[in-house]
């Protein structure tokens, strides 16, 4: 390290000493004073000051040892290995360890270090879309189930199901005591789940849609998604690598952008990609609203709605902000990600997201329909090409650098902590 930055990493070492020192020190976050909440938020100020500095001359250099034996690394493998390599650079695993399974509210906040990390990863022309392409492998647990889906064409987890009738992948997910409000777990099955549906030869279009819930107030009505689960957030459940950039840059990416894996016609594309097709049942909430944005058909009930609550929840929801005006204009995608403005299924400005609108009982029929049509041997090729004009690389790697420390911020707000706690028995 001090060959690369003699002037700046001993000051880097020593910030990160001094935050680790003061908080040896201190009480546990919720019971600081004012003065001691000062105190340690100037120091880690500092540190991070620091650390931005660094990482913004030499970021490539500290990429390149840590993937250079490798095909990549995944965001959390990353971390791991430039905490065993760059001591201070990063949050310890023991840093890591003493805030899992505290509330939100308690924990020291030390992913806003790895957000800072990331950031300056992810800025990189050279490293972002390195990383970016490690994220778009598919997984070790889909290669794994993968002969036994192909074999059944079924898949079931805790939190989705996933069955292949006639060239169709039918992903449901199926979390029916919270309405499909997501966690890390719902996160880790989803993107199995697409994986395979991506890596499956007799897969050739992808429908997506929420099962039947047990929920007193939806019983037995099927559910889009409730977006993510306050409840877990509150609990310090919710984690910025595990959901939150996992989710983003995992399995919807991969339903965007495709699968980057060796195939027999690697030399046309790298990835493999397929149609989605999005079938919206009573309301598509939050992170639910934001799955529709990476589809290519959605279908709705006429009774269902559409939102972005983020500045109620006081989070950014994802790459909502990035996808959501190139579909409706500036105007409406503010008045819903700032305004929490609902729309409804049957509203004529839903349309812009929405591709058709039918009675709730002609929903299967509808999809069916779109199924149909987009299993048409042109189909990949066009969404490929469009998907090249309207998203590219480089403005997605752009947008997600930022979106990695605002959204580690924003996991530590006061105002947060206090709307997740308020809201956290709306969901499961």
């Amino acid at each position: 390290m001090t060959a690369h930055a003699p002037d700046l990493w001993p000051q880097v070492e020593e910030a990160a000493t001094r935050v680790d020192k003061l908080v040896a020190t201190l009480p546990e976050p919720a019971a600081r004073t004012d003065e001691q909440r000062a105190e340690i938020a100037a120091a880690k100020n500092t540190s991070r000051a620091l650390r931005t500095s660094y990482l913004d001359r030499y970021i490539d250099s500290v990429y390149r040892r840590l993937t250079e034996d490798t095909a990549g690394l995944r965001i959390e493998e990353l971390l791991d290995a430039v905490a065993a390599q760059f001591p201070g650079l990063v949050p310890s695993p023991e840093h890591m360890a003493a805030d899992r399974g505290r509330r939100q509210a308690d924990k020291e906040g030390w992913e806003i270090d790895q957000g800072v990390f990331l950031r300056a990863v992810l800025r990189s022309p050279h490293a972002g879309p390195h990383l970016l392409d490690a994220m778009l492998r598919p997984t070790d647990r889909a290669r794994n189930l993968l002969p036994e889906f192909t074999r059944t064409g079924v898949l079931r987890t805790h939190s989705v199901l996933l069955e292949r009738r006639d060239g169709t992948a039918y992903l449901t997910m199926c979390r029916d005591d919270c309405l499909n409000a997501e966690d890390e777990q719902q996160v880790d099955d989803m993107e199995t789940a697409v994986d395979l549906a991506l890596l499956d030869p007799g897969v050739h279009v992808a429908v997506l849609r929420g099962g039947e819930m047990t929920h007193p107030r939806y019983r037995g009505k099927r559910v889009f998604s409730a977006g993510i689960n306050l409840k877990r957030l509150h609990a310090g459940d919710i984690s910025l690598t595990g959901f939150l950039l996992r989710r983003e840059t995992g399995y919807i990416r991969k339903m965007i952008a495709g699968l980057l894996v060796d195939h027999d016609r690697s030399w046309q594309s790298p990835t493999v990609e397929k149609p989605w097709i999005a079938a919206v049942d009573t309301f598509a909430i939050g992170g639910g609203m934001q799955l529709l944005l990476a589809c290519d058909l959605v279908v709705a009930a006429s009774d269902a709605y559409l939102t972005l609550p983020a500045a109620r929840e006081g989070i950014v929801p994802g790459a909502g902000n990035f996808r959501l005006g190139r579909h409706t204009g500036p105007r409406i995608s503010r008045q819903v990600i700032l305004g929490g403005r609902r729309l409804w299924a049957a509203e004529p400005d839903a349309r812009h997201l929405i591709d058709e609108v039918v009675e709730p009982g002609e929903l299967d029929a509808a999809v069916e329909r779109g199924a149909q049509r987009l299993k048409s041997p042109a189909v990949v090729a066009n969404r490929h090409m469009l998907n090249a004009a309207e998203e590219p690389p480089e403005e997605f790697r752009r947008y997600i650098a930022e979106f990695a420390l605002q959204q580690a911020l924003r996991l530590y707000g006061e105002d947060v902590i206090t709307k997740v706690g308020r809201f956290a028995g709306h969901t499961a």
